[in-house]
């Protein structure tokens, strides 16, 4: 269980959350909302205890498991299995088990019978952890995330950022414990790990919070829905399911539109009443108080609430370039003695569109990484067209320095720009005032997807390499980059489970990976594409 007591958070002058009290108890399953930027992902971070409150506080019963946006672990040197058994301290057990049976064969006979005498004793110790069907348990939840054993076999450091997500939410799931906080946790999950993962949370036992923008998730699983108003600070709690908690905000609008209308009309006729008799000498005591009533009526009335902001966007106008701005030829990828694809040609003429799909894990993200620069290929290469100017937008966001501020990774985006300029499209981004002069390493997800995207709208690039660009999103957010991609003008290369996305795209091509292989795009791939 967590309480919370009087919880308020601040980012500089700026109040998040205003003295929030509320508990997650077993059974609890909430469904965190607000739109991008409200502090969601700051109060889950709260919670988890990774950073303090600035007032009130916090109580955690047993352990929490705590699934981030960007999951960073410290040695990336571990095999994937041994990370997701370390959430019940196997992995070492395991790893003792499989040197120890090794040692057991071996011709020395002091080290075979050194062997035999331990390995019963790290035998022991595994049942007593849960044995052979809590890793069975494991690989039944990594397999539910599309882990396979080959990339189960691989070091982290090997892995895309989408395969150690996963990574990171099997471990938690297979931990036990019996409060989760969710964040974001269907972003690089195809569509049958979300359908497993939603009937999973459905039944899970314990409490959790999740934020997402995956409606049927919120649907399925929430029994109750925390709303972060941005314009507010404050937490308003609904001890509802998703679609009641729908009905219930429109309802509360109406009726806080009905008071209001009410109360104005009631205090702009004692307003007017007080007007008239302000002139006379003998009424001035009584004209005052009745507009000191008029005043108290309208204070005592909740407005309606405000509309959320959304930053507006335009991807840029192109930079003028030749009639091919980018090739590849003969591009291959391996990590150790994994290969990931080969024989991967791609050629992106002036204003083209093309989809990459695949199976998570087959390379999608690695190949626009090279095709950016950001990484080599094995062998293979890639040509820059005349004029060719690239944006890349990466799901991990590597292209920002979460070291910097958000000002200064818009101006390393475009050096040119006066200071007035880079604030004012900070500005339309929804980074204004103390906003603007935060780091980047403490943002939100959503929030450093706008402000990936800013350092996309100010670089005049004719290419763009999109790499899952609507995760994170808020809907009205994501409604934006829809819209800027069907006006957008230059050529785009996408990497998405967005079916909206590809659909705003219009895409001319397909290529498929990890085969390598390109096709004129129809609707048949429609269906791949969540799949993918």
């Amino acid at each position: 269980m967590i309480t919370a007591h009087g919880v308020e958070l601040r980012v500089g002058a700026r109040v998040l959350l205003h003295e929030a009290t509320f508990q997650i108890a077993s059974g609890d399953r909430i469904g965190l909302v607000g739109r991008n930027g409200a502090g969601k992902t700051t109060l889950t971070k709260t919670l988890a205890g990774e950073t303090q409150p600035t007032a009130g506080r916090i109580t955690r019963g047993n352990e929490i498991g705590y699934l981030p946006q960007d999951p960073r672990t410290g040695d990336l040197d571990v095999i994937a299995m041994d990370r997701v058994l370390s959430a019940r301290s196997l992995d070492k057990i395991v790893r003792q088990m499989r040197e120890t049976e090794g040692a057991m064969a071996s011709a020395d006979p002091e080290t075979h019978e050194a062997a035999m005498e331990r390995y019963p004793r790290l035998e022991a110790r595994f049942l007593a952890a849960g044995g052979y069907a809590a890793e069975s348990e494991a690989h039944r939840i990594t397999s539910n995330l599309g882990l396979d054993d080959r990339v189960l076999g691989q070091p982290l450091s090997t892995l895309s950022g989408g395969q150690r997500r996963r990574i990171e939410l099997a471990r938690i799931l297979f931990s036990g414990v019996e409060t989760l906080l969710l964040d974001e946790p269907t972003n690089h999950l195809d569509a049958d790990s979300i359908i497993w993962l939603r009937d999973y949370l459905k039944s899970y036992s314990g409490g959790f919070v999740v934020i997402s923008h995956d409606v049927e998730l919120l649907r399925a699983t929430v029994n109750k829905v925390f709303h972060l108003d941005a314009n507010r600070g404050e937490l308003d709690q609904y001890n509802l399911g998703w679609d009641a908690y729908l009905a219930q905000r429109e309802s509360d609008e109406r009726r806080r539109r009905r008071e209001r209308q009410n109360a104005e009309k009631k205090a702009s006729a004692l307003l007017a009443q007080g007007e008239k008799m302000r002139a006379k000498a003998t009424k001035a005591v009584a004209a005052q108080n009745m507009m000191r009533r008029a005043e108290k009526m309208l204070a005592g009335i909740e407005g309606e609430r405000q509309t959320d902001k959304v930053a507006r966007l335009r991807f840029p106008k192109p930079a003028p370039c030749g009639r091919t701005p980018l090739t590849a030829s003969g591009l291959s990828k391996a990590y150790g003695s994994q290969e990931v694809f080969a024989g991967v040609d791609l050629a992106i003429d002036r204003g083209s569109r093309v989809v990459v799909l695949g199976l998570n894990g087959a390379g999608k993200t690695t190949l626009l990484r090279i095709l950016g620069g950001v990484e080599k290929p094995d062998t293979g290469e890639v040509h820059a067209g005349h004029g060719l100017k690239i944006g890349y937008y990466a799901q991990e966001h590597d292209t920002l320095d979460m070291d910097a501020t958000v000002v200064e990774n818009l101006r390393h985006a475009a050096p040119d720009l006066t200071d007035t300029q880079v604030r004012s499209v900070l500005g339309s981004f929804l980074f204004s005032g103390d906003d603007a002069d935060k780091p980047t390493h403490v943002l939100s997800g959503g929030e450093k997807t706008r402000l990936a995207l800013a350092t996309l709208v100010v670089s005049s690039a004719n290419v763009l390499l999109l790499d899952e660009p609507t995760n994170n999103l808020d809907p009205a957010s994501r409604a934006e980059i829809l819209g800027a991609l069907k006006t957008y003008e230059g050529a785009v290369v996408m990497v998405t489970h967005d079916d909206g996305a590809v659909e705003a795209l219009e895409p001319e091509r397909v290529l498929l990976l990890p085969d390598g292989d390109e096709d004129l795009w129809s609707d048949d791939y429609a269906e791949l594409v969540s799949l993918a």
